[in-house]
């Protein structure tokens, strides 16, 4: 993102969060072909208005909503991404994530699989439904889609 705002470096740090492929470029190779692909520009500005906005509104959920229902919320947005039932992540990750601790992602997931929604075992979570899962988690998960879609 950075790049395409016009900044040589980054401040930030990036994070892997689920094993997979990923390709890296070079700042002043994605800058020499931005000029010649509009198509392509306008693809990553409004990726970086969305994740902006997925930003805002994440902060904004860490600090109104339960954390069951962030969770719910993490976890619409891993599989999303991943296009699979399961989600290979620990519940150690997933407190950084929601900006909790490993104890109270413990109790939500807890929550969660009682109420048929997720199956959790060490280092995984498998949405077992889906639809009950959207409906469970806050209005940001919905918020969100619609500005990434």
């Amino acid at each position: 993102m950075a790049a395409i705002l016009g900044l040589s470096r980054s401040p930030l740090r990036e994070i892997v969060q689920i094993a997979g492929d990923g390709f890296r470029v070079r700042v002043d190779a994605l800058r020499d072909l931005l000029p010649s692909t509009p198509a392509l520009q306008a693809i990553l500005n409004r990726y970086a208005a969305g994740l902006a906005m997925q930003v805002a509104q994440t902060a904004a959920c860490n600090r109104l909503h339960k954390i069951e229902e962030r969770l719910a919320r993490w976890l619409l947005i891993a599989q999303d991404r991943l296009d699979s039932g399961l989600v290979p992540i620990t519940h150690d990750f997933l407190a950084t994530m929601l900006g909790t601790d490993r104890p109270s992602v413990t109790v939500a997931a807890g929550i969660l699989q009682t109420k048929g929604l997720i199956a959790y075992t060490r280092g995984s979570v498998r949405i077992l439904n889906r639809k009950k899962l959207e409906r469970f988690a806050c209005e940001c998960y919905a918020l969100v889609k619609q500005y990434n879609s």
